[in-house]
């Protein structure tokens, strides 16, 4: 009898250890454990590895100090000299800007008196190895070889906390060089003061991507300043005070048993108050900082629980859902006020304002994909877009520190409000952002007045007409929907008539979008589809014929339509993806990146264009092609991101793809069925409610849907509405080898 109960105790402990450790190996590792910052370091990602949390104000991260196409973010990881951490950083641009209030740690005396032509003349930069660096959400480490000083980076919302731990008995001090710029920028006007034995504030006013950048900053030490030199202009001054195109100093600390120096560093667009009221009073805890930033990006990625048997596609996945939470940032002070470009404050009341909107590419997938995971902060940003638009009557394009830098095409702010207002998002004026709409859409600048006169814009009268135009039919087309929704019907038809000025481009002969003269009949000869002329001289916006001619997802199936046929649309993207991928021209635009035949994936006018497929009745095909971009063009090395991830877009695509959805009409409250990656994805909903799809036998070989049911009822259906995922349930799959072409194809399959 004694065994027989030492076998069922024996049995029911076993039973018991192995739940828990199966608990463990499910849920027990945390979603932040499975991002590495250092994807999209390399290559042309174009990202930083430093510390931030999601859409925060600050981006503390180390500086390489060179002025280059790849070091748009400060960093890039090929690199192995740091001359200091700023506090604003660029994830994934391709133009170079910010890298402010540069601070570097030394353990020596160095000379700030001479203006350095390169980095090689720097007194305190020093090289450091990936060995000893470290990254994770929330925090950055390096060890810094020529001062011997570890750095360790955190920060909150307004707030950047540092952390130099120096060699025993070493100098403590830290440069602090307002003057030093990198790519666009250039410093303007600066100052220093030494406000007490803890405290330094300062100014820097610079020029650059961003035309009028003020920044005002504060930083607190928690040991006293015994020593400093202060510099203008690299005249060592003896007040405490600086002023003048660039300024510097260097501060002295105790040398202690335990030799370590925190500094916490707030930053305002406003003012010097403003930033000390930004700043966090708690005591210097690096460490409580560092877990307060981890659980707030635990808690941000905690929107989508993904399972699958390749911890890699959750590296993938979780970076990517990351790097999409990274902008637009924090803009706005503690009490609302931020700074608009031509001086004046605004108060964000009620909201937090946002900037670095990078429209023209995360209007296409990144703003689709925080109307799932963050519609709070989609309406703050659409509030932002409208005080901007108070400076000059015209929506933003796209934003930096406050400022409007007009770069790349369109005004794709009018598609994120669309989208928002048909997803049910509100928090905004709707009859303002209309206003706001149309009368950005009815002005004259950047070519709408050609526009207006032709109905497209001819390719003789200013450059890129080709991509402008089509941009501009899509804005139309989402105006229409706006004042369909706000009943406003003459509008609706009016701008829904301009939308269909693609029409005018469609050269049915060789199937491509083309430049167009004034006469309305002429084409730009001679017309060579792969042809790139980076910006100047060109029908096309970064790219060439082939990528530019299928940006009509307002109107896919009247584009089949004028193609001829679903067989020959299909048969022309077909080659897209086959045809050979040689760019021409002796002026190749560098953001022609990742490409797969013709088909550009490292820059965003491709990204729609794989789902087209479903409008031609061919699912299938979208369905391979959407697999073959996310095995080829993401992976876990820095090199990880086939182009710049533009603030966010590179990785949202990813992030929706890999769950099988995509918004190829970003304004149409729809996503396209793709193919699905992960056994079972798990979309957390802030309405309380989950949202999973399961792909039952999916493998890098199973990849075609087979069947489809949604919520136990068949599902034949290429797209599904957003107001389908937010009342939850399960989109089930089953998957296979071979496509089956019956899946998806009904006359019905929009309805």
């Amino acid at each position: 009898m004694k065994k027989k109960y030492l076998l069922i105790i024996c049995t029911i402990l076993i039973a018991s250890c192995t739940k828990k450790t199966g608990n463990s190996n499910t849920n027990q590792k945390a979603s932040i454990s499975y991002v590495d910052p250092f994807i999209g370091t390399g290559g042309h990602g174009h990202t930083y590895p430093g510390a931030t949390v999601p859409f925060g104000m600050l981006q503390v991260s180390p500086v390489n100090g060179v002025s280059a196409w790849d070091w748009c973010s400060g960093y890039h990881y090929s690199d192995s000299i740091a001359v200091g951490f700023s506090h604003l950083s660029l994830s994934g641009t391709g133009i170079g800007d910010l890298a402010d209030i540069i601070f570097m740690p030394v353990n020596k005396e160095v000379d700030l008196s001479v203006n350095p032509q390169s980095r090689d003349s720097i007194s305190y930069k020093s090289s450091y190895s990936h060995e000893n660096e470290k990254a994770s959400p929330g925090y950055y480490q390096v060890f810094l070889e020529d001062h011997a000083i570890n750095v360790e980076l955190t920060t909150s919302k307004r707030t950047a906390n540092h952390k130099y731990t120096y060699k025993k008995e070493d100098k403590n001090s830290v440069v602090i060089d307002l003057g030093f710029a990198i790519n666009w920028d250039r410093p303007l006007e600066t100052s220093l003061k030494i406000e007490d034995e803890f405290t330094i504030t300062g100014t820097r006013f610079s020029k650059g991507w961003a035309n009028n950048q003020k920044v005002f900053f504060v930083a607190k030490f928690s040991k006293p300043i015994t020593r400093y030199k202060l510099y203008a202009d690299g005249h060592l001054t003896d007040t405490r005070t600086a002023k003048s195109t660039k300024t510097a100093t260097q501060l002295f600390f105790e040398t202690d048993v335990k030799n370590e120096l925190q500094v916490k560093v707030a930053l305002s667009s406003v003012s010097v108050e403003n930033a000390k009221d930004n700043l966090d009073t708690s005591d210097f805890n690096f460490e409580n900082v560092k877990t307060a930033a981890e659980n707030s990006w635990e808690k941000a990625l905690s929107s989508f629980n993904i399972e699958t048997k390749t911890d890699s596609l959750k590296t993938i996945f979780y970076t990517a859902l990351y790097h999409a939470q990274l902008a637009p940032v924090t803009f706005s002070d503690k009490n609302g006020q931020f700074r608009l470009e031509n001086d004046s404050i605004a108060n964000a009341e009620n909201y937090t304002a946002y900037s670095t909107l990078s429209l023209w590419d995360t209007f296409r997938a990144e703003h689709p994909l925080l109307t799932l995971i963050a519609p709070d902060k989609t309406s703050d940003m659409i509030n932002s877009m409208l005080a901007y638009y108070e400076t000059k009557k015209i929506l933003p394009v796209w934003t930096l520190y406050g400022n409007e830098t007009n770069t790349m095409t369109g005004y794709h702010s009018i598609p994120v409000i669309v989208d928002a207002y048909k997803k049910g998002i509100r928090g905004f004026d709707a009859e303002k952002a209309y206003e706001a709409m149309k009368n950005t859409m009815m002005q004259d600048e950047r070519g709408l007045n050609h526009y207006k006169k032709y109905g497209y814009i001819p390719y003789n009268l200013i450059d890129e007409s080709v991509t402008i135009s089509l941009e501009y039919a899509y804005d139309d087309w989402c105006v229409a929907e706006m004042a369909k929704m706000l009943g406003k019907e003459d509008d609706s038809q009016f701008f829904l008539n301009r939308s269909k000025a693609y029409q005018h481009l469609f050269d049915k002969e060789s199937g491509f979008m083309r430049g167009k003269s004034e006469d309305g009949k002429s084409w730009n000869e001679p017309f060579d589809p792969k042809h790139s002329n980076h910006r100047e001289q060109t029908d096309y916006t970064e790219g060439n014929a082939w990528q530019h001619s299928w940006f009509v997802p307002h109107a896919v199936d009247n584009l089949i339509e004028i193609h001829g046929s679903n067989e020959v649309f299909a048969s022309r993207l077909e080659q897209l993806f086959t045809e050979s991928s040689e760019i021409t021209g002796d002026n190749v635009s560098a953001d022609i990146t990742g490409l797969i035949g013709q088909y550009a994936h490292g820059n965003e006018p491709s990204h729609h264009i794989a789902y087209m497929f479903n409008h031609a009745e061919q699912p299938w095909r979208t369905q391979f092609w959407a697999r073959h971009i996310m095995d080829t063009q993401y992976n876990t090395t820095p090199n990880g991101l086939s182009g710049n991830e533009d603030c966010g877009q590179m990785s949202a695509w990813y992030v929706l793809s890999s769950m099988g959805l995509y918004p190829m009409n970003p304004a149409s409250g729809e996503y396209e069925i793709g193919t699905p990656i992960f056994e079972k994805a798990t979309m957390n909903l802030p309405n309380g409610k989950t949202f999973t799809i399961e792909a039952e036998n999916v493998s890098d070989k199973n990849i075609y849907i087979q069947s489809a049911t949604f919520n136990g009822k068949d599902f034949n259906k290429t797209a599904i509405s957003h107001q389908d995922i937010l009342k939850g349930g399960t989109l089930h799959f089953k998957m296979g080898a071979e496509p089956n072409k019956q899946w998806g194809i009904s006359k019905n399959m929009q309805e």
